[in-house]
C-alpha cells in the first residue's frame, strides 16, 4: 500500500515516536523513515491506523472524532521496535498541548538520543537508548546528561538511566 508522505514521520499517526526507535537509526535498508516517511512502504507493512488517517485526511488520531477507536485495544499491551507504553497518553498530549509543542519536546529528545548514540553508544546501547529517551520524561533526560558529562563509558552511562528509571518506576525493558 502507498501512503502519502507525511510531514513529520518522527511522531506517527498513531501516537508512536517514530524519531526514537532503533529502527530509524538503522544503516542500510531495514530502516524505517518513520510513519509514512519516504519509502515507508518499502520497510514497512500495511498499517491499518495509518490508512485510516489518510482516508479521513488526518496526520493523527486524536483528530478523530472516534478517538481512541477499536483500533487501540490492546495497543499499548506490547511493543515491537518501539515501545508502544506512551502511545495513548502521546496523543493525548499532543490533542492538549498542540502538535507543535509536542514536536518540540520530540526534536528535543531525538537531539539528545544522536549525542548518546554518537558518543556513549558501544554497538550494544543502541535500543536502550532509544527505549530509555522515549519512555522518560524530558527533564529527567536532562538531569542524565548533566550527570554524563565528559564520561564516554557506556555501562556508567546506562546505570544511570536505569537509576532515575526506577525511581520513576519505568521499566527500560521492551515488552514482547
Amino acid at each position: 500500500m502507498e501512503y502519502k508522505t507525511r510531514i513529520y514521520p518522527q511522531f506517527s499517526a498513531c501516537g508512536l515516536n517514530c524519531g526514537l526507535c532503533s529502527r530509524h537509526y538503522t544503516v542500510g535498508s531495514s530502516r524505517c523513515p518513520g510513519c509514512a516517511g519516504e519509502g515507508f512502504s518499502e520497510v514497512h507493512p500495511p498499517c491499518g491506523v495509518l490508512s485510516c488517517c489518510q482516508r479521513k485526511g488526518l496526520e493523527h488520531c486524536f483528530e478523530c472524532e472516534d478517538f481512541p477507536c477499536k483500533k487501540y485495544d490492546g495497543a499499548d499491551m506490547t511493543d515491537s521496535f518501539i515501545t508502544h507504553k506512551n502511545q495513548l497518553r502521546d496523543l493525548g498530549l499532543a490533542n492538549k498541548i498542540g502538535i507543535e509543542a509536542c514536536k518540540a519536546e520530540l526534536n528535543e529528545k531525538i537531539s539528545i538520543l544522536e549525542v548518546l548514540l554518537k558518543n556513549h553508544d558501544n554497538g550494544r546501547r543502541k535500543g536502550f537508548y532509544c527505549l530509555a529517551v522515549n519512555l522518560l520524561d524530558l527533564e529527567d533526560i536532562k538531569t542524565v546528561m548533566a550527570k554524563i558529562g565528559n564520561d564516554t563509558d557506556s555501562k556508567t552511562v546506562s546505570d544511570l538511566f536505569e537509576e532515575i528509571a526506577e525511581q520513576r518506576s519505568v521499566s527500560l525493558k521492551l515488552r514482547k
